[in-house]
Protein backbone atom coordinates (compact mmCIF):
# COMPACT_ATOMS: atom_id res chain seq x y z
CA UNK A 1 0.00 0.00 0.00
CA UNK A 2 3.02 2.41 -0.06
CA UNK A 3 2.93 3.09 -3.78
CA UNK A 4 -0.70 3.89 -3.17
CA UNK A 5 0.31 6.32 -0.52
CA UNK A 6 2.32 8.38 -2.47
CA UNK A 7 0.30 8.18 -5.56
CA UNK A 8 -2.46 9.25 -3.14
CA UNK A 9 -0.05 12.39 -1.72
CA UNK A 10 0.62 13.76 -5.11
CA UNK A 11 -2.35 13.66 -6.42
CA UNK A 12 -3.67 15.80 -3.38
CA UNK A 13 -0.70 17.77 -3.91
CA UNK A 14 -2.12 17.91 -7.63
CA UNK A 15 -5.16 18.82 -6.44
CA UNK A 16 -3.98 21.56 -4.14
CA UNK A 17 -2.27 23.46 -6.31
CA UNK A 18 -4.69 23.30 -9.49
CA UNK A 19 -8.10 23.06 -7.69
CA UNK A 20 -9.71 21.70 -11.00
CA UNK A 21 -11.57 18.60 -9.82
CA UNK A 22 -12.77 17.99 -13.17
CA UNK A 23 -8.77 16.50 -13.67
CA UNK A 24 -9.37 14.78 -10.48
CA UNK A 25 -11.13 11.45 -9.05
CA UNK A 26 -11.25 10.88 -5.46
CA UNK A 27 -11.66 7.09 -4.71
CA UNK A 28 -12.50 5.82 -1.29
CA UNK A 29 -12.24 1.74 -1.12
CA UNK A 30 -11.33 -1.35 1.07
CA UNK A 31 -8.05 -1.73 2.14
CA UNK A 32 -6.20 -4.55 0.12
CA UNK A 33 -9.12 -4.47 -2.43
CA UNK A 34 -6.86 -3.55 -5.56
CA UNK A 35 -4.43 -4.52 -8.31
CA UNK A 36 -2.93 -1.14 -7.89
CA UNK A 37 -1.49 -1.18 -11.10
CA UNK A 38 -4.91 -0.50 -12.38
CA UNK A 39 -5.17 2.81 -11.48
CA UNK A 40 -2.36 4.24 -13.46
CA UNK A 41 -4.34 2.44 -16.56
CA UNK A 42 -7.21 4.06 -15.76
CA UNK A 43 -6.31 7.22 -16.33
CA UNK A 44 -4.52 6.37 -19.43
CA UNK A 45 -7.68 4.66 -20.59
CA UNK A 46 -10.23 7.48 -19.05
CA UNK A 47 -8.07 10.24 -21.76
CA UNK A 48 -8.45 8.08 -24.32
CA UNK A 49 -11.68 7.43 -24.09
CA UNK A 50 -12.61 10.73 -23.06
CA UNK A 51 -10.30 13.42 -24.33
CA UNK A 52 -9.50 14.46 -20.92
CA UNK A 53 -6.91 13.73 -18.27
CA UNK A 54 -7.59 12.70 -14.59
CA UNK A 55 -5.68 12.02 -11.70
CA UNK A 56 -6.94 9.08 -9.22
CA UNK A 57 -6.33 9.98 -5.51
CA UNK A 58 -7.10 6.91 -4.13
CA UNK A 59 -7.51 6.32 -0.10
CA UNK A 60 -8.87 3.31 1.53
CA UNK A 61 -10.92 2.25 4.75
CA UNK A 62 -11.00 -0.22 7.30
CA UNK A 63 -14.45 -0.28 8.58
CA UNK A 64 -17.57 0.79 7.27
CA UNK A 65 -18.58 3.08 9.69
CA UNK A 66 -15.58 5.18 9.04
CA UNK A 67 -16.25 5.54 5.56
CA UNK A 68 -19.56 6.77 5.97
CA UNK A 69 -18.85 9.00 9.03
CA UNK A 70 -16.86 10.98 6.69
CA UNK A 71 -19.44 11.42 3.64
CA UNK A 72 -22.70 11.73 6.03
CA UNK A 73 -21.51 14.20 8.86
CA UNK A 74 -17.81 15.81 6.90
CA UNK A 75 -20.00 16.15 3.57
CA UNK A 76 -16.50 14.70 1.92
CA UNK A 77 -16.72 15.19 -1.95
CA UNK A 78 -15.33 11.65 -2.42
CA UNK A 79 -16.52 10.75 -5.83
CA UNK A 80 -16.78 6.66 -5.53
CA UNK A 81 -16.82 4.38 -2.81
CA UNK A 82 -17.20 0.58 -2.18
CA UNK A 83 -19.63 0.55 0.91
CA UNK A 84 -21.27 -2.69 1.85
CA UNK A 85 -24.64 -3.83 1.24
CA UNK A 86 -26.38 -2.54 4.68
CA UNK A 87 -24.79 0.50 4.31
CA UNK A 88 -25.83 1.08 0.65
CA UNK A 89 -29.60 0.43 2.25
CA UNK A 90 -28.83 3.33 4.49
CA UNK A 91 -26.85 5.52 2.08
CA UNK A 92 -29.96 5.23 -0.07
CA UNK A 93 -32.23 5.71 2.77
CA UNK A 94 -30.74 8.91 3.70
CA UNK A 95 -30.40 10.45 -0.08
CA UNK A 96 -26.75 9.98 -0.17
CA UNK A 97 -26.36 8.63 -3.44
CA UNK A 98 -26.58 10.07 -7.32
CA UNK A 99 -28.48 7.70 -9.14
CA UNK A 100 -26.01 6.31 -12.08
CA UNK A 101 -25.83 6.54 -16.04
CA UNK A 102 -24.67 3.47 -17.43
CA UNK A 103 -24.72 5.59 -21.06
CA UNK A 104 -21.18 5.52 -22.01
CA UNK A 105 -21.39 6.82 -25.94
CA UNK A 106 -18.99 5.30 -27.96
CA UNK A 107 -17.22 3.51 -25.29
CA UNK A 108 -18.47 -0.17 -24.37
CA UNK A 109 -20.35 -0.42 -21.21
CA UNK A 110 -18.40 -3.41 -19.24
CA UNK A 111 -21.41 -3.07 -16.66
CA UNK A 112 -24.88 -4.35 -17.74
CA UNK A 113 -23.49 -7.25 -19.79
CA UNK A 114 -21.30 -8.31 -17.08
CA UNK A 115 -22.78 -8.22 -13.78
CA UNK A 116 -24.07 -11.64 -12.48
CA UNK A 117 -27.72 -11.86 -12.54
CA UNK A 118 -27.89 -12.89 -9.42
CA UNK A 119 -25.97 -10.56 -7.82
CA UNK A 120 -28.31 -8.00 -9.74
CA UNK A 121 -31.59 -9.92 -8.26
CA UNK A 122 -30.16 -9.58 -5.08
CA UNK A 123 -29.52 -6.04 -5.36
CA UNK A 124 -33.14 -5.83 -5.75
CA UNK A 125 -33.88 -7.26 -2.17
CA UNK A 126 -32.23 -3.71 -0.94
CA UNK A 127 -33.83 -1.94 1.47
CA UNK A 128 -33.47 1.71 -0.16
CA UNK A 129 -36.40 3.19 0.56
CA UNK A 130 -39.03 5.41 -1.43
CA UNK A 131 -38.85 2.67 -4.00
CA UNK A 132 -35.43 3.52 -4.88
CA UNK A 133 -33.85 0.10 -6.45
CA UNK A 134 -30.14 -0.48 -5.97
CA UNK A 135 -29.33 -1.57 -9.07
CA UNK A 136 -29.89 2.31 -10.28
CA UNK A 137 -27.18 3.26 -7.39
CA UNK A 138 -25.02 0.55 -6.83
CA UNK A 139 -22.47 -1.85 -8.85
CA UNK A 140 -21.80 -4.93 -7.31
CA UNK A 141 -17.90 -5.02 -6.80
CA UNK A 142 -16.90 -8.09 -4.50
CA UNK A 143 -19.37 -10.46 -2.61
CA UNK A 144 -18.68 -13.57 -0.27
CA UNK A 145 -20.77 -16.00 2.80
CA UNK A 146 -20.55 -16.50 5.88
CA UNK A 147 -20.08 -20.21 7.59
CA UNK A 148 -18.00 -22.48 9.42
CA UNK A 149 -14.26 -22.95 9.27
CA UNK A 150 -13.41 -25.83 10.76
CA UNK A 151 -10.46 -27.92 11.06
CA UNK A 152 -11.29 -31.75 9.49
CA UNK A 153 -8.97 -33.53 11.81
CA UNK A 154 -11.03 -32.76 14.82
CA UNK A 155 -14.34 -31.87 13.49
CA UNK A 156 -16.76 -33.81 11.80
CA UNK A 157 -18.12 -32.73 8.61
CA UNK A 158 -21.65 -33.44 10.07
CA UNK A 159 -20.68 -31.28 13.14
CA UNK A 160 -19.81 -28.28 10.80
CA UNK A 161 -22.90 -28.26 9.20
CA UNK A 162 -24.96 -26.84 11.87
CA UNK A 163 -24.62 -23.35 13.51
CA UNK A 164 -25.01 -25.72 17.02
CA UNK A 165 -21.03 -26.20 16.65
CA UNK A 166 -20.81 -22.71 18.36
CA UNK A 167 -21.91 -24.27 21.61
CA UNK A 168 -21.22 -27.82 21.37
CA UNK A 169 -19.48 -28.77 24.03
CA UNK A 170 -17.10 -31.21 22.68
CA UNK A 171 -15.05 -27.64 20.94
CA UNK A 172 -14.92 -25.71 24.42
CA UNK A 173 -11.71 -23.41 24.22
CA UNK A 174 -11.48 -24.50 20.39
CA UNK A 175 -14.18 -21.86 19.09
CA UNK A 176 -13.41 -18.50 17.50
CA UNK A 177 -16.44 -15.97 15.96
CA UNK A 178 -16.33 -13.05 14.60
CA UNK A 179 -16.57 -10.04 16.47
CA UNK A 180 -19.48 -8.76 14.51
CA UNK A 181 -23.27 -8.60 15.65
CA UNK A 182 -24.52 -8.44 12.38
CA UNK A 183 -23.08 -11.43 11.07
CA UNK A 184 -23.40 -13.32 14.24
CA UNK A 185 -26.94 -12.68 14.75
CA UNK A 186 -28.23 -13.08 11.07
CA UNK A 187 -26.59 -17.00 11.27
CA UNK A 188 -28.09 -17.37 15.16
CA UNK A 189 -31.75 -16.28 14.30
CA UNK A 190 -31.72 -19.00 11.24
CA UNK A 191 -30.81 -21.96 13.59
CA UNK A 192 -33.56 -20.48 16.40
CA UNK A 193 -36.20 -20.39 13.81
CA UNK A 194 -35.03 -23.25 12.00
CA UNK A 195 -38.25 -24.98 12.83
CA UNK A 196 -40.35 -22.01 11.76
CA UNK A 197 -38.06 -22.49 8.09
CA UNK A 198 -39.24 -25.66 7.71
CA UNK A 199 -42.62 -25.90 8.34
CA UNK A 200 -42.49 -23.12 5.49
CA UNK A 201 -44.00 -20.04 8.59
CA UNK A 202 -41.22 -18.00 7.97
CA UNK A 203 -38.46 -17.63 4.96
CA UNK A 204 -34.76 -17.25 5.52
CA UNK A 205 -34.89 -13.82 3.59
CA UNK A 206 -37.60 -12.50 6.12
CA UNK A 207 -35.93 -13.20 9.08
CA UNK A 208 -33.03 -10.72 8.26
CA UNK A 209 -35.95 -8.49 8.79
CA UNK A 210 -36.88 -9.94 12.68
CA UNK A 211 -35.06 -7.69 15.19
CA UNK A 212 -37.98 -7.21 18.13
CA UNK A 213 -37.01 -7.75 21.72
CA UNK A 214 -38.45 -11.12 21.56
CA UNK A 215 -36.29 -12.13 18.88
CA UNK A 216 -33.47 -10.76 20.34
CA UNK A 217 -33.87 -12.05 23.30
CA UNK A 218 -34.17 -15.40 21.99
CA UNK A 219 -30.50 -14.49 20.66
CA UNK A 220 -28.97 -13.89 24.19
CA UNK A 221 -30.33 -16.77 25.51
CA UNK A 222 -29.14 -19.00 22.81
CA UNK A 223 -25.35 -17.53 23.20
CA UNK A 224 -25.23 -17.29 26.81
CA UNK A 225 -24.89 -21.54 26.20
CA UNK A 226 -21.94 -20.48 23.73
CA UNK A 227 -20.07 -17.59 25.66
CA UNK A 228 -18.40 -20.08 27.70
CA UNK A 229 -16.77 -22.31 24.71
CA UNK A 230 -15.45 -19.07 22.77
CA UNK A 231 -11.64 -19.08 22.93
CA UNK A 232 -12.07 -15.67 21.58
CA UNK A 233 -14.43 -12.81 19.32
CA UNK A 234 -12.21 -11.78 16.46
CA UNK A 235 -12.05 -9.17 13.84
CA UNK A 236 -9.26 -10.87 12.10
CA UNK A 237 -6.82 -13.43 13.99
CA UNK A 238 -9.16 -16.09 14.31
CA UNK A 239 -8.27 -17.87 10.36
CA UNK A 240 -4.16 -17.43 12.01
CA UNK A 241 -5.48 -19.75 14.96
CA UNK A 242 -7.06 -22.13 12.46
CA UNK A 243 -3.93 -22.45 10.69
CA UNK A 244 -1.52 -23.16 13.90
CA UNK A 245 -4.30 -25.73 15.23
CA UNK A 246 -5.02 -23.21 17.94
CA UNK A 247 -8.63 -22.82 16.95
CA UNK A 248 -10.97 -25.73 15.51
CA UNK A 249 -13.93 -23.48 14.48
CA UNK A 250 -14.53 -20.25 13.29
CA UNK A 251 -17.60 -18.75 12.22
CA UNK A 252 -16.03 -16.25 9.44
CA UNK A 253 -16.32 -15.23 6.37
CA UNK A 254 -15.48 -17.11 3.08
CA UNK A 255 -12.76 -14.85 1.51
CA UNK A 256 -10.94 -15.33 5.30
CA UNK A 257 -11.60 -19.04 5.24
CA UNK A 258 -10.26 -18.95 1.36
CA UNK A 259 -6.52 -17.64 2.81
CA UNK A 260 -6.60 -20.10 5.90
CA UNK A 261 -7.07 -23.05 3.57
CA UNK A 262 -4.54 -22.30 1.36
CA UNK A 263 -2.11 -21.37 4.34
CA UNK A 264 -2.91 -24.52 6.32
CA UNK A 265 -2.33 -27.12 3.08
CA UNK A 266 1.31 -25.38 3.18
CA UNK A 267 1.66 -26.85 6.78
CA UNK A 268 -0.18 -29.99 6.28
CA UNK A 269 -3.38 -29.12 8.17
CA UNK A 270 -7.04 -29.86 6.44
CA UNK A 271 -9.03 -26.99 6.48
CA UNK A 272 -12.59 -26.88 5.63
CA UNK A 273 -15.46 -24.30 5.27
CA UNK A 274 -19.08 -25.54 5.61
CA UNK A 275 -22.38 -23.40 4.75
CA UNK A 276 -24.60 -24.69 7.82
CA UNK A 277 -27.82 -26.70 6.81
CA UNK A 278 -30.13 -23.99 8.87
CA UNK A 279 -29.18 -21.81 5.86
CA UNK A 280 -26.45 -18.84 5.96
CA UNK A 281 -26.28 -14.94 4.73
CA UNK A 282 -24.28 -13.52 1.34
CA UNK A 283 -23.14 -10.21 1.82
CA UNK A 284 -21.93 -7.69 -0.88
CA UNK A 285 -19.71 -4.76 -1.63
CA UNK A 286 -20.26 -2.21 -4.36
CA UNK A 287 -19.35 0.93 -5.88
CA UNK A 288 -21.46 4.09 -5.54
CA UNK A 289 -21.52 7.68 -6.22
CA UNK A 290 -21.61 9.94 -3.36
CA UNK A 291 -23.80 12.82 -2.96
CA UNK A 292 -21.41 15.33 -2.52
CA UNK A 293 -19.17 13.83 -5.68
CA UNK A 294 -17.17 16.53 -7.89
CA UNK A 295 -16.62 14.78 -10.50
CA UNK A 296 -19.25 12.37 -11.47
CA UNK A 297 -18.32 11.87 -14.78
CA UNK A 298 -15.25 10.03 -14.28
CA UNK A 299 -16.81 8.45 -11.03
CA UNK A 300 -19.12 6.91 -13.79
CA UNK A 301 -16.61 5.88 -15.97
CA UNK A 302 -14.08 4.11 -13.26
CA UNK A 303 -17.13 1.97 -12.15
CA UNK A 304 -17.59 0.89 -15.70
CA UNK A 305 -13.91 0.43 -16.02
CA UNK A 306 -13.35 -1.64 -12.82
CA UNK A 307 -16.23 -3.96 -13.95
CA UNK A 308 -14.26 -4.86 -17.51
CA UNK A 309 -13.32 -8.65 -17.47
CA UNK A 310 -9.88 -8.12 -17.24
CA UNK A 311 -9.75 -5.54 -14.27
CA UNK A 312 -11.96 -8.09 -12.88
CA UNK A 313 -9.88 -10.47 -12.74
CA UNK A 314 -6.61 -8.97 -11.76
CA UNK A 315 -8.08 -7.56 -8.80
CA UNK A 316 -10.11 -10.44 -7.60
CA UNK A 317 -6.63 -12.25 -7.97
CA UNK A 318 -5.15 -9.77 -5.66
CA UNK A 319 -7.37 -9.80 -3.06
CA UNK A 320 -8.50 -12.60 -2.91
CA UNK A 321 -12.18 -11.85 -2.54
CA UNK A 322 -14.87 -13.27 -5.29
CA UNK A 323 -15.90 -10.12 -8.07
CA UNK A 324 -19.75 -9.66 -8.51
CA UNK A 325 -19.06 -10.15 -12.59
CA UNK A 326 -20.80 -13.48 -14.30
CA UNK A 327 -18.84 -12.38 -17.46
CA UNK A 328 -17.51 -15.98 -19.32
CA UNK A 329 -13.98 -14.71 -19.22
CA UNK A 330 -14.10 -14.32 -15.30
CA UNK A 331 -15.76 -18.01 -14.83
CA UNK A 332 -13.12 -19.44 -16.90
CA UNK A 333 -10.08 -17.57 -14.95
CA UNK A 334 -11.20 -19.20 -11.82
CA UNK A 335 -11.56 -23.00 -13.28
CA UNK A 336 -9.61 -25.48 -11.45
CA UNK A 337 -9.61 -28.65 -12.82
CA UNK A 338 -8.80 -30.26 -9.42
CA UNK A 339 -11.94 -29.56 -8.15
CA UNK A 340 -15.30 -31.45 -8.57
CA UNK A 341 -17.80 -29.50 -11.09
CA UNK A 342 -20.94 -27.52 -9.33
CA UNK A 343 -23.57 -26.23 -10.96
CA UNK A 344 -23.09 -22.09 -10.97
CA UNK A 345 -25.92 -21.55 -13.34
CA UNK A 346 -27.21 -18.97 -11.14
CA UNK A 347 -24.01 -16.96 -11.20
CA UNK A 348 -22.69 -17.34 -14.72
CA UNK A 349 -26.31 -18.45 -16.43
CA UNK A 350 -26.21 -21.40 -19.10
CA UNK A 351 -23.68 -23.24 -19.78
CA UNK A 352 -22.07 -23.31 -16.15
CA UNK A 353 -23.82 -26.55 -14.67
CA UNK A 354 -20.60 -28.38 -14.41
CA UNK A 355 -18.07 -25.92 -13.24
CA UNK A 356 -14.71 -27.14 -11.49
CA UNK A 357 -13.67 -24.52 -9.38
CA UNK A 358 -13.40 -23.77 -5.67
CA UNK A 359 -16.89 -23.68 -3.81
CA UNK A 360 -15.50 -21.46 -1.08
CA UNK A 361 -15.65 -19.10 -3.70
CA UNK A 362 -18.52 -20.08 -5.66
CA UNK A 363 -21.29 -22.68 -3.65
CA UNK A 364 -22.93 -24.56 -5.72
CA UNK A 365 -26.95 -23.53 -6.93
CA UNK A 366 -28.15 -26.43 -4.52
CA UNK A 367 -26.15 -24.70 -1.19
CA UNK A 368 -26.50 -21.15 -2.33
CA UNK A 369 -30.53 -21.37 -2.65
CA UNK A 370 -30.27 -21.49 1.32
CA UNK A 371 -28.72 -18.46 1.43
CA UNK A 372 -30.69 -14.91 2.94
CA UNK A 373 -28.96 -11.27 2.26
CA UNK A 374 -28.12 -9.46 5.78
CA UNK A 375 -29.98 -5.56 5.95
CA UNK A 376 -29.84 -2.50 7.56
CA UNK A 377 -30.95 -2.85 11.16
CA UNK A 378 -32.43 1.04 10.92
CA UNK A 379 -33.70 2.46 13.64
CA UNK A 380 -33.22 -1.28 15.86
CA UNK A 381 -29.11 -0.98 15.56
CA UNK A 382 -28.76 0.46 18.57
CA UNK A 383 -30.34 -2.00 20.65
CA UNK A 384 -29.00 -4.77 18.69
CA UNK A 385 -25.20 -3.68 19.08
CA UNK A 386 -25.82 -3.33 22.87
CA UNK A 387 -27.16 -6.52 23.14
CA UNK A 388 -24.26 -8.26 21.77
CA UNK A 389 -22.06 -6.26 23.96
CA UNK A 390 -24.15 -7.96 26.64
CA UNK A 391 -23.67 -11.69 25.00
CA UNK A 392 -19.82 -11.24 24.54
CA UNK A 393 -19.77 -9.85 28.00
CA UNK A 394 -16.41 -9.86 30.02
CA UNK A 395 -15.34 -13.72 29.93
CA UNK A 396 -11.73 -13.24 29.45
CA UNK A 397 -9.63 -15.65 31.19
CA UNK A 398 -5.83 -16.83 31.44
CA UNK A 399 -6.06 -18.79 28.09
CA UNK A 400 -7.91 -15.65 26.51
CA UNK A 401 -4.59 -13.34 27.55
CA UNK A 402 -2.67 -16.24 25.98
CA UNK A 403 -4.23 -16.12 22.92
CA UNK A 404 -4.16 -12.41 22.55
CA UNK A 405 -0.40 -12.35 23.13
CA UNK A 406 -0.17 -14.79 21.04
CA UNK A 407 -2.00 -12.69 18.29
CA UNK A 408 -0.36 -9.60 18.60
CA UNK A 409 3.54 -11.64 18.16
CA UNK A 410 1.77 -13.21 15.07
CA UNK A 411 0.77 -9.87 13.97
CA UNK A 412 4.03 -8.75 14.39
CA UNK A 413 5.80 -11.65 12.65
CA UNK A 414 3.35 -10.84 9.52
CA UNK A 415 3.56 -7.16 9.04
CA UNK A 416 7.49 -8.44 8.27
CA UNK A 417 6.14 -10.67 5.49
CA UNK A 418 3.14 -9.35 4.49
CA UNK A 419 4.76 -7.34 1.32
CA UNK A 420 5.75 -11.12 -0.01
CA UNK A 421 2.18 -12.39 0.34
CA UNK A 422 -1.08 -10.62 0.93
CA UNK A 423 -3.47 -11.92 3.68
CA UNK A 424 -6.64 -10.68 2.54
CA UNK A 425 -7.73 -9.08 5.72
CA UNK A 426 -10.67 -7.30 5.28
CA UNK A 427 -12.73 -5.71 8.61
CA UNK A 428 -15.79 -5.53 6.21
CA UNK A 429 -18.21 -5.11 9.71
Amino acid sequence: MRKLFFLAAAAVFAFGCSQDRSQVLKVYNWSDYIDESVIPEFETWYQEQTGQSVKVIYQTFDINETMLSKIEKGHEDYDVVCPSDYIIERMMRSDLLLPLDKDFGSTPNYIDGNVSPFVKARFDEFNGGEGKNANDYAVGNMWGTTGILYNAKYVSDDDALTWDIVRNPKYAGKIFIKDSARDVYSQIILKIKEAAIAAGEVSAQELMNYTSDEDIALFEEYMAEVKDLVAGWEADFGKDQMVQEIGYANLTWSGDAVWAIEEAAEVGVDLRFALPKEGFTVWFDGWVIPKYAQNIQAARYWINFMNRPDIVIRNSQECGYVACSGSQEVMEAFVDEECDPIDLTYFFGEGADSVRTNPVLYPDRADIERSALEHDWGGNTEKLILAWARVKGDNATSSTYIIIFVCIAAALCGYIVSKRKKSHRHARR
